[in-house]
């Protein structure tokens, strides 16, 4: 009986456990740190603090001045709306007859293939980051890409003749250079010194595709 009672007690014992998260004391936070981790944060404060953290990329594509903000805290949200949008604007009329525009799978096909493809050979000419992060940067380098895209469409509502082609033109071409050169200032000094040429040409490249896919879209 009392070797029952000891089994019972051992088995209790067993069972007991600690829900406590390793490292996630508060005891060691830094001053003016919130008194909850991310698990305990409420869903708005989440979605408002990561929405914020997108917006700031975007705005180190368009200005691409500081260099680190799309390396360090990478994600692939921004280049995933970038990505749909775009696909989105640029598929085909699915009413009547074919129009001659990619569809929607192209796209997406076509930008992630094309950024993996890129940041593969990053990686082969020695490149010191990481996959996504590579990923993330040429996604969000889409940005000036998918403003022209924007100009595009709104000059596309007008009855067309060769100056709004002209400007459809410039814009894509602005984009196009825009995106090119945020990549580069972004993923330059990843590459070694004497290859960077050809770590920039498949950059070149791959923006040059999507923009031909904005300026032939009518």
């Amino acid at each position: 009986m009392d070797s029952k009672l000891e089994m019972d007690d051992y088995s209790h014992a067993s069972l007991e456990g600690d829900m406590s998260i390793p490292g996630a004391s508060r005891t060691n936070a830094p001053p003016g740190a919130p008194d909850f981790n991310t698990l305990d944060e409420p869903i708005k404060e989440t979605v408002l603090r990561d929405m914020r953290a997108v917006g700031v990329k975007f705005y180190h594509v368009l200005y691409p001045k500081e260099k680190s903000s799309l390396l360090k805290d990478w994600d692939l949200w921004g280049p995933l709306v970038l990505c749909t949008f775009m696909a989105t604007v640029l598929q085909g009329s699915s009413v009547g007859q074919y129009d001659g525009g990619p569809e929607f799978a192209q796209v997406f096909v076509i930008v992630w293939i094309g950024a993996a493809i890129v940041t593969l050979n990053s990686k082969l000419l020695g490149g010191n980051i990481s996959f996504f992060q590579s990923v993330c940067v040429l996604g969000y380098c889409l940005t000036p890409v998918a403003i022209a895209l924007i100009v595009c469409r709104i000059i596309l509502l007008a009855t067309q003749s060769s100056l709004l082609f002209f400007l459809r033109l410039l814009t894509t071409t602005i984009g196009f250079l825009w995106a090119t050169y945020a990549s580069f200032i972004f993923l330059g000094d990843s590459q070694p010194p004497n290859r960077k040429p050809l770590a920039v040409y498949p950059i070149f490249l791959f923006f040059f595709i999507i923009s031909w896919l904005v300026i032939s879209h009518n």
